[in-house]
């Protein structure tokens, strides 16, 4: 089962103040980008985030596993009740964001 863009649409609204968000399209399913790194992957229309110690810390009780799909790191599963909130969505992004490296330049 692939994801919407319904869903794609409604995460990137939800997540709005996190900073420069943008999503890719592959094989069915997103990877979503914020200043222009990977933050997390949206399969099956539900929300992986990749897990930072800044993001665990502030998921607190709320710190779910999962895998995106099957061979997948396991990364931190946003529920539908937590993608309501816009003020916590963006913040999680955003701290998730602020402590991954940027991407290699391609040669």
């Amino acid at each position: 089962m692939s994801t919407k863009q319904a869903t794609m649409d409604y995460i990137l609204d939800q997540a709005v103040t996190a900073g420069n968000l943008r999503v890719r399209k592959m094989f069915g399913e997103y990877a979503l980008y914020c200043d222009d790194k990977v933050v997390g992957l949206v399969c099956d229309d539900t929300l992986f985030v990749k897990i930072t110690e800044p993001g665990k810390k502030f998921v607190a009780k709320y710190y779910q596993e999962g895998h995106a799909y099957p061979g997948a790191k396991v990364s931190m599963m946003i529920d539908g009740d937590r993608l309501e909130d816009r003020k916590w969505l963006s913040e999680l992004i955003r701290l998730t964001a602020d402590v991954l490296p940027y991407p290699k330049p391609k040669k």
